[in-house]
C-alpha cells in the first residue's frame, strides 16, 4: 500500500475507529483493594499530570477536529479527543474511588494554533507510551498492584497503542500529500529530540526545593521508583522492546507503526550487551 495514498488514509481511519471500545469509568469492574495495595496506588506520584494531561488533550484534540477538512480524518481525530478525555475521567473515577489526593489546578487555555499542539501531542504520546508499555509490564510482573487493576488499566494503555498507529500513519499521510514527505525523517528526529529534551529538563526539576517531585514528563523514572524495582537498563529496555512489539503486533502489516524509538532502543541495548558484566557479590561461608 502506498503511503498518503487514499487507501491508507482509508485504512488508519476505519481500523482506528473500527476498534473503538465503548465504556464508561463507572462500568468497569474496579476491584476491592486491600490497605497495602490503596497504599501503593497513592503512592505513584502522577496521577494528578496524568488526569490534568488527559483532559486536555481531550479537549485540545476536540477543538482541532472541528477545524479539519477532511471528514474522514475529523471523525477519526474527534473520536480520540472522547478517548483521551475518557482516560482523564477513568482517572478521576480511580482517585475518588480509592481515595487519592489530587491537588485542584486551573484549567490552562488552549494554544492559538492547534495543529502544531496536535503534533507536538503526538509524538510526546509515543514518547512517553513506549517507556510506559515497559514499566506496565515490569509493574505487572512484579505483582505492584492486583492483576484486576491491571486488566483495566491494560483498556487504557491498548488504547493509547491505537492513538500512537493512527498518529504516525496520520502525519506521514499529511506529510506526503502536502509534498513533504522527503523531511518525514529529520522531522521524526526534530520532535522525538524534542519531547527527550522537555522530560530530561523536567527530571533535573525533580526533587528541587520549590519544583513538584515527579511529572507526565519524567513518569518514566518516577513511577521505577514508585514500583520500587531493582531494574538494569537492559532489563528495562528488553521489556520496552517486547511490550512494544507485542502492543503493536495486532495492526494490519500495511500500516507504519511508531519505530524511531523502538530502533534507538534496540541499538541501545546491543550496546549495554556489549558492556562487561558486574561481578556477583560473593556470598560468604555460613561456617
Amino acid at each position: 500500500m502506498k503511503i498518503g495514498s487514499e487507501a491508507h488514509k482509508q485504512l488508519f481511519c476505519r481500523s482506528f475507529m473500527d476498534s473503538h471500545l465503548f465504556y464508561e469509568p463507572e462500568t468497569l469492574p474496579w476491584p476491592e483493594l486491600d490497605g497495602a495495595a490503596v497504599e501503593r496506588i497513592r503512592k505513584i506520584p502522577f496521577w494528578d499530570e496524568a488526569l490534568y494531561t488527559e483532559r486536555k488533550a481531550g479537549v485540545m484534540l476536540k477543538a482541532y477536529a472541528e477545524l479539519v477538512g477532511d471528514p474522514l480524518i475529523q471523525e477519526a481525530i474527534a473520536l480520540q479527543a472522547m478517548e483521551e478525555a475518557r482516560h482523564g475521567r477513568v482517572i478521576e473515577y480511580m482517585v475518588n474511588h480509592y481515595g487519592i489526593e489530587v491537588p485542584e489546578r486551573p484549567e490552562k487555555p488552549l494554544p492559538a494554533n492547534l495543529e502544531p499542539a496536535f503534533i507536538k501531542f503526538g509524538y510526546g504520546e509515543c514518547f512517553d507510551s513506549f517507556f510506559a508499555f515497559g514499566l506496565f509490564g515490569i509493574a505487572r510482573q512484579t505483582d505492584f498492584i492486583p492483576e484486576a487493576m491491571f486488566n483495566i488499566f491494560n483498556t487504557l494503555v491498548d488504547e493509547e497503542a491505537r492513538h500512537m498507529v493512527f498518529f504516525v500513519n496520520w502525519i506521514a499521510h499529511k506529510q506526503i500529500v502536502e509534498g513533504h514527505g522527503l523531511l518525514r525523517p529529520y522531522t521524526s528526529f526534530q520532535q522525538y529530540t524534542g519531547a527527550a529534551l522537555r522530560r530530561l529538563d523536567s527530571l533535573k526539576g525533580m526533587g528541587k526545593k520549590g519544583k513538584k517531585p515527579a511529572s507526565k514528563k519524567g513518569f518514566t523514572a518516577s513511577g521505577a521508583r514508585a514500583v520500587k524495582v531493582d531494574l538494569s537498563l537492559e532489563t528495562f529496555l528488553e521489556t520496552c522492546l517486547s511490550e512494544n512489539e507485542k502492543r503493536m503486533s495486532i495492526y494490519p502489516d500495511e500500516l507504519l507503526r511508531p519505530d524511531f524509538l523502538p530502533a534507538i532502543a534496540a541499538i541501545s541495548l546491543n550496546a549495554v550487551k556489549l558492556l562487561p558484566k558486574r561481578k556477583a557479590s560473593p556470598v560468604a561461608d555460613p561456617a
